[in-house]
């Protein structure tokens, strides 16, 4: 350990105290071994290998498109003061700008990745009209762009399109002045004076990203744990706020967080301390990279003693700058546990590779979703072409979380939801199509009566109301929800066409033979009963012509070997000395009389949801069966289940204001033995500081 300090303070005056990052005292100022070194540079070795760094020429034809869009909307702003007649020196000086946000900003961009911009322009030029329609109608006109889609009832209004060849996110706010200076400080609090909600949004990816970066040890550090991460996340399955998972921000804050806790380490050691962190964090206790501050212009910041909505948050992730939001908003109940896996998942490969039984490739293994579950619902979505497919498909794909959560609240929670964040294209379709799957199971611990059953046919009749209110629909949009057993899983979604063997799996394999027996155990009137209602569905019966023979040894997910393999034995020699820090951090960041009125809220029976973090993990039950065991699930008709237990019915439709209304309770620490958590020195110091954090509010 003497060594590995030496290191650490080599790149630190001796003579100047350590600055502290963040609302508490780091873990560890431990700097880096010869080893971590060592696996720093492997690690980075590993990332340009996987092509996660655009090349030079990439980068110059980012800057120059850039370059190209602040002259467009320089121009279209001239044009629109000329025309409101203004003078012809405010003509002159008429101007709008554009700045980065997102990836690029943070400087985590890879090849391809979507350029995410914004247009500030002055007060007299608006969104409603200006944006979406005289600089729409412009773009359009242009030969460089293509795909042109306006998204103008976002809740953050956005325009999409390519500008030659790239593709750009464009967002618009008109701040409080005639004119805009070309060298505007976007941070500067002023910048929020006399705007509305939707610009405040718009602003905010901009100033969150900068702040970001000024709290923060080390930015080179960051840059490359966050690119691995997002790598990581993209692989798993888990990367996608509109689904409910992580997206890019979620991830860069989530990172700044373990750099703050962790301010000397090099990247090899926070992607091993980022699963640490987070496997053991305490939801919904919030991730903040700085106290939360109230502010004279008034607008809403996240305080769940003071805003109901806020406490239905599972994982709050906190942006830094104000107005403080809650970035993972959009998490749900099943969403938070897939991720909880994943984290584990994380958290025993990186102890492997600290040990030097594997490589980092072995982290980025892609997640076998199509072995993860027996059931699945599949949307498909259709239009008469591709372009009216492509904002078709945008609409329900933003929708499909609502899809989750309605499945949740229908089922008070016993049937849970693991949306895929991955889309489908069945190229042997006339019309233009795309698919989204999700997997479904039994909560773990449910204990199914016979004949119990799931009916959720009205819940998906509900969202495929709510989503044809689309108010751009077109003949020929349309969308379908059906049940797919594993087996039936369509040949589209595997890469070679055809689903692969079995042993083909990175997992490891449990199989039991009485378990086997029991899932594929149907009676023969239930099963004829089944299968001739099911025929009914003619999409049903048309899937059923490229099925492929089930497999012979039942799944289970990679989590099982991995909750088995997690033990004090095989962790780094810091792990149980940090373990009680984690502690002391999560419960820094809410006050005690915060966790009193979310506690006040539960009832006295309700668990915490991601108490156990396994629940994919199929365990034989008393009478054979599986915790992955749904039942039957079906749409417009039944499908039989391999086991007796409950039975689900599909199709429906849904409102926004019936679910997400339930308050959740912080979480107890969810670590398997020997996993890290925070020290209870620390935990009262994040005590003291989640009290003042609110406080000031």
């Amino acid at each position: 350990m003497g060594s590995s300090e030496g290191l650490g303070a080599s790149s630190k005056p001796s003579h100047a105290p350590p600055k502290q990052y963040g609302v508490t005292k780091p873990i560890s100022m431990a700097g880096p071994t010869v080893a971590d070194f060592q696996r720093t540079q492997e690690l980075e070795k590993f990332l340009v290998h996987s092509g996660l760094y655009e090349s030079k020429e990439e980068t110059s034809k980012r800057e120059e498109v850039l370059h190209r869009l602040g002259q467009i909307v320089k121009g279209w702003v001239k044009q629109l003061t000329r025309i409101r007649g203004y003078t012809d020196q405010m003509v002159e000086d008429a101007n709008a700008v554009i700045v980065t946000f997102g990836s690029y900003r943070l400087g985590v961009h890879g090849p391809g990745a979507d350029l995410d911009t914004l247009c500030i322009g002055p007060s007299y030029v608006n969104r409603e009209e200006d944006f979406f329609y005289t600089l729409h109608d412009i773009l359009a006109s242009m030969e460089e762009v293509t795909e042109l889609q306006p998204v103008p009832d976002a809740h953050v209004p956005v325009m999409k399109f390519k500008f030659d060849g790239i593709s750009i996110d464009l967002l618009y706010a008109s701040i409080s002045c005639l004119i805009v200076p070309d060298d505007l400080d976007i941070s500067d609090v002023s910048i929020l004076h006399n705007v509305d909600e939707p610009t405040v949004r718009s602003l905010n990816g901009c100033r969150v990203a900068d702040q970001i970066l000024k709290l923060i040890p080390n930015v080179e550090h960051f840059r490359t744990t966050l690119r691995c991460l997002k790598f990581w996340a993209k692989r798993r399955g888990v990367y996608s706020n509109m689904t409910g998972f992580l997206g890019g921000v979620n991830l860069a804050l989530l990172v700044a967080r373990v750099c703050q806790l962790y301010p000397n380490a090099v990247p090899s050691m926070l992607v091993s301390r980022f699963f640490r962190v987070y496997t053991q964090w305490r939801w919904p206790n919030p991730v903040m990279l700085c106290p939360i501050e109230e502010n004279e212009l008034g607008f809403s910041v996240w305080d769940p003693r003071k805003n109901h909505r806020d406490r239905t948050h599972h994982m709050p992730i906190i942006t830094p700058a104000y107005p403080c939001m809650n970035s993972s908003y959009n998490v749900s109940t099943s969403t938070l546990r897939v991720m909880m896996e994943q984290f584990q998942f994380g958290n025993m490969i990186c102890g492997e590779i600290e040990m030097n039984k594997v490589h980092w490739s072995a982290l980025f293994e892609p997640y076998i979703f199509f072995e993860s579950y027996k059931n699945y619902l599949q949307v498909d979505i259709v239009a008469a072409d591709v372009d009216d497919l492509r904002a078709w498909k945008g609409w329900v794909e933003s929708r499909l979380r609502q899809l989750t959560l309605m499945i949740e609240r229908d089922t008070f929670g016993k049937l849970q939801c693991h949306p895929y964040p991955h889309e489908y294209i069945d190229t042997s379709r006339q019309c233009a199509h795309c698919a989204f799957f999700m997997g479904l199971q039994r909560k773990q611990g449910e204990v199914v009566q016979e004949g119990q059953q799931f009916d959720i046919r009205g819940t998906v009749e509900e969202f495929r109301h709510s989503v044809h209110m689309y108010v751009f629909w077109k003949p020929g949009m349309d969308i379908y929800v059906s049940h797919v057993r594993r087996r039936q899983i369509p040949s589209y979604v595997f890469p070679d066409g055809y689903k692969r063997s079995r042993q083909s799996r990175p997992t490891a394999q449990l199989e039991n033979p009485h378990k086997s027996f029991h899932e594929d155990e149907v009676s023969g009137t239930e099963h004829c009963e089944r299968n001739h209602k099911r025929k009914y569905d003619n999409r049903m019966g048309e899937k059923e012509g490229i099925m492929k023979k089930q497999s012979t040894s039942p799944p289970i997910d990679s989590l099982a070997r991995h909750n088995l393999c997690l033990g004090a034995d095989g962790l780094p020699v810091d792990a149980v000395s940090d373990r009680q820090a984690l502690r002391n951090v999560e419960d820094l960041h809410l006050s005690n009389s915060v966790q009193d009125d979310l506690d006040r809220t539960v009832s006295p029976e309700s668990e915490p949801e991601c108490a156990s973090n396994s629940s994919v993990i199929t365990s034989v039950t008393s009478d054979g069966g599986s915790c992955e065991d749904i039942g039957s699930v079906s749409v417009a008709g039944y499908v039989e289940d391999s086991t007796k237990g409950a039975e689900v019915m599909v199709n429906g439709r849904f409102e926004d204001t019936t679910y997400g209304t339930d308050p959740v309770t912080l979480v107890k620490n969810t670590a398997p033995s020997g996993n890290e958590v925070l020290p209870d020195e620390l935990q009262k110091q994040l005590e003291v500081l989640a009290f003042n954090s609110f406080s000031n509010l």
